[in-house]
Parts: C-alpha cells; structure tokens; sequence
C-alpha cells in the first residue's frame, strides 16, 4: 500500500486520458538530464501506460496498481519535452519507433540511430519540442523477435516489406493514437514534424493536429543500408532526399 505522503509527492504528476474502454495514464515532467554531443541538455520527460478501465475507486488504489508491477512485461513509450513545449510558437516533434538493433547498438542496417540522435539535436536547436519514443513499433510493429526473423529473410534477398509480409504481418503495422493523444494533452497549438514517411503525417491529421511543415531527415547512408533506404522511398512511399532537393530548386526560382 502506497502512503498517504508517497501519494501526495506523485499525485499532481499523473495525469490521466480516458477512452472507451481504454485509459492512459500520464506521468511527468521529470527533469532528465541528458548528454549530446558533449554538453548537458535539460529535457522533461514523461511516460505512459495504456490501461484497460476496471472498478477501480479513487487514486490511492489506481497508484497501488500502477506500482505494482503488473505493468512491468509491458513495453511502455515515453517523451522527452525541451523548451516551452505547451505555448511555444514553433514546436518541433518527432514520432520515433523503438529500434533495438540501431538506437541501442548503433546498427548500419538502418537509419534509425542516426536518426534518433539527429532529431534530438535538430529539436534543441530549434529550442523548443519533443521527441516521442514509442516501444511498440519495433520492426514497424511487429516485435524484437519477428524483427530478429525478418532479418533473416532480409539475408536472403528480400527487402524490409516483402520480409515481413512473407511472414504473414502487415508492411507497416505501427499505431501512432497514443503518442498523439499523449501529444495533445502537452500542446493544443501546431506542431512541424521531423519525418519522411507521410503516413505520419496522415495520422495527425486524422486525428485533428495541425501540421505546420515537415522538416526531413536523411542521413548515414552506407552500403549496409542503401537497400533499406531504398525500399522505404520505393515501396512504403517515402519522401525521397532527390524529391525535397527539387522542391528546394522551385522554391528558390
């Protein structure tokens, strides 16, 4: 049982979004100090749970369940905030899938990695936004293992979408509703998204969100990756890096 004391310290810093038949809980901001290329950047940072809703009366029995670790087997996707997120003119944000194989290991298979650290400084820069890291969209959703097994195919000869239909998954099965219920809880103004999959782009907007721009993001091309980067352009309908340098050239004539 949670004390009186514990739940008062935690008790403004859960905020909850309730569904239907789901509710997601909320907490944050804490203070996250984080090291990028050599200096301390200060970033507030939250995580959140979806959870199904239940009989469950007042918040000293949701705070016992939520602590008890019940919740731990479950991949959970958090946000790291900089600036003044909430009422900031210009907020830079960017939707960025878990890859265990790039973000952890710095992998050459993909761009992920680079990615990652690149929207980081590209968001600190600007000062002010947020970097959404969603944990269930590994391998665009179908989890570490059947990534681990795509893999494999992919050694064969096939490319990331043809892997992972051949193994009876969707090209792309990631889900983008709870980082952007997440999102508007923190901010009700426009935001510009660091993205070149367009499917990103549809899914806030779907959802109501107003898209300022797309800021894009290549980088770390190499010969361990050039059929991934490919595939994503060709096949998954990516924005290219030769499609953005011509649409620079017309808006500079």
């Amino acid at each position: 049982m949670i004390k009186p004391s514990i739940r008062s310290i935690i008790n403004d810093k859960i905020k909850t979004i309730e569904g239907d038949s789901h509710d997601i809980h909320v907490v944050g901001p804490i203070q996250l100090p984080v090291e990028l290329d050599g200096e301390t950047k200060i970033f507030q940072w939250y995580s959140w749970l979806k959870r199904e809703k239940n009989s469950i009366q007042g918040d000293a029995d949701l705070y016992n369940e939520l602590a008890n670790g019940h919740y731990a087997e479950l991949q959970q996707s958090s946000v790291l905030v900089y600036g003044d997120f909430a009422e900031g003119e210009d907020a830079l944000i960017r939707m960025h899938s878990i890859c265990h194989t790039g973000d952890i290991f710095g992998s050459h298979r993909c761009d992920c990695g680079f990615q990652l650290k690149q929207s980081m400084r590209m968001i600190t820069e600007h000062g002010t936004g947020a970097l959404f890291y969603l944990a269930n969209h590994e391998g665009r959703g179908i989890g570490l293992f059947s990534k681990a097994m795509a893999y494999l195919l992919q050694e064969e000869g096939l490319d990331t979408v043809d892997a992972n239909l051949e193994l009876g998954f969707a090209e792309d099965a990631r889900d983008y509703s709870e980082s952007i219920a997440i999102l508007k809880l923190l901010r009700s103004q426009p935001v510009s998204i660091i993205t070149n999959n367009p499917r990103k782009m549809e899914a806030l907007r779907e959802a109501g969100m107003h898209i300022a721009r797309r800021v894009p993001l290549w980088g770390q091309t190499s010969v361990y990756n050039e059929k991934y980067l490919t595939t994503k352009v060709v096949k998954s309908g990516h924005y290219s890096a030769e499609a953005q340098h011509e649409v620079n050239q017309v808006k500079a004539l």
